[in-house]
């Protein structure tokens, strides 16, 4: 280690990883400091039987940007991977995003006019402004589509009924009268050959990496290694929930080793009923086209979230953002502080605009 860091970097995710990557080809040193195990964030991978293990739930690299895109694979080559997840309900089997297979297989029909007719005589059921999420789902799609494929789905993933959640949570639901099962509408899609950890591994190549240390319990102690901090965690940890807990959902993980070859034949299978308690299975395998002898799978649940546990989805309320602009303003104060990504921002983002925030954030730090 070094006695002195242009940058300590509280996290070590994937805006952290891009930050101090640009920042070492302007010649900066960085230390970087992980409460966890391992480098990456939510986007590890774990090696179980030859299988990259996306220990933290499914990431889909996508983008319609190029400059992220060459920037991602200017680490590795990505592979030629499609999202083109499905849902089961009851064990009726459907294609996402809603398209034409999905409605084929529900209403028996085969032409784009015969969806949109019935589709619209359903959305018309609700008048004026939509009062809750449901109401919001039916103006969208119609019942038939909001009760067996996003009604179950949207009340485990956020714990309460559809009618007791706001309806800006789905603002919009991808419908295509296309046969087109790929989830994306952006240009570029894929997983990194070999697993994210290529790519963060080489990210991070020549900084200074402190491991199962939290940060904010030496706050003193790394400010002082640095000329700046670049703080990647949760905000309102940061300043010792002076004002209280921000709101998030969390994911619980519960993964099997399988002996046999393929389990669902499928990457993601989205479970849409209520009664199944985990709303999705992921098979590892299919991400990287994989002929393994075995299979991993790992059932995703939805939990509440309680402090320790991993910080998933912000609860963007009212009362939650009144809550993160208050750290906003304490940040604010600190002049060799600096934040991003999803939890310091307390916003979700897909992985190509954290990259993108990453990039806004160094533009401005090091510039010649």
């Amino acid at each position: 280690m070094k006695q002195h860091y242009d940058y300590v970097i509280a996290g070590s995710g994937l805006f952290a990883g891009t930050f101090a990557y640009l920042a070492k080809q302007k010649g900066k040193s960085c230390l970087i400091v992980e409460k966890r195990s391992h480098l990456g964030g939510n986007i590890y991978c774990e090696k179980i039987k030859d299988i990259n293990v996306h220990k933290y739930g499914a990431h889909i690299f996508h983008t319609s940007d190029k400059k992220i895109w060459d920037f991602v694979n200017s680490f590795t080559e990505f592979n030629r991977y499609t999202n083109s997840p499905i849902a089961n309900y009851h064990g009726e089997i459907y294609n996402m995003p809603f398209n034409m297979n999905t409605f084929s297989k529900m209403w028996g029909i085969s032409t784009p006019e015969e969806a949109k007719a019935i589709i619209a005589s359903q959305r018309s059921a609700i008048e004026g402004e939509p009062s809750n999420l449901e109401e919001q789902a039916i103006r969208l799609v119609g019942k038939d589509l909001y009760l067996k494929l996003v009604k179950g789905y949207t009340e485990k993933q956020w714990g309460r009924d559809c009618t007791e959640l706001p309806p800006f949570i789905i603002k919009r639901l991808p419908v295509r009268f296309t046969y087109d099962n790929n989830y994306f509408n952006d240009l570029y899609q894929g997983i990194p050959t070999g697993g994210y950890n290529v790519l963060i591994d080489q990210m991070f190549d020549g900084c200074d990496i402190i491991l199962n240390t939290d940060f904010n319990e030496e706050k003193e102690r790394f400010f002082a290694l640095g000329d700046k901090v670049l703080y990647t965690g949760t905000l309102d940890s940061y300043f010792h929930y002076c004002y209280g807990n921000l709101e998030y959902r969390s994911l619980k993980f519960e993964s099997e080793l399988l002996e046999q070859e393929n389990y669902q034949g499928v990457a993601v299978v989205n479970y849409t009923d209520r009664e199944t308690p985990y709303t999705r299975i992921i098979e590892h395998k299919h991400f990287e086209f994989g002929t393994q002898p075995d299979t991993v799978i790992t059932r995703e649940y939805p939990a509440t979230w309680e402090p320790g546990m991993e910080p998933y989805y912000p609860i963007n309320d009212e009362k939650n953002q009144s809550l993160f602009q208050k750290y906003s303003a304490l940040a604010k104060q600190e002049d060799r502080l600096l934040l991003g990504g999803r939890l310091a921002e307390y916003t979700y983002y897909d992985m190509d605009k954290v990259i993108a925030s990453a990039f806004r954030l160094a533009e401005k730090e090091l510039a010649d």
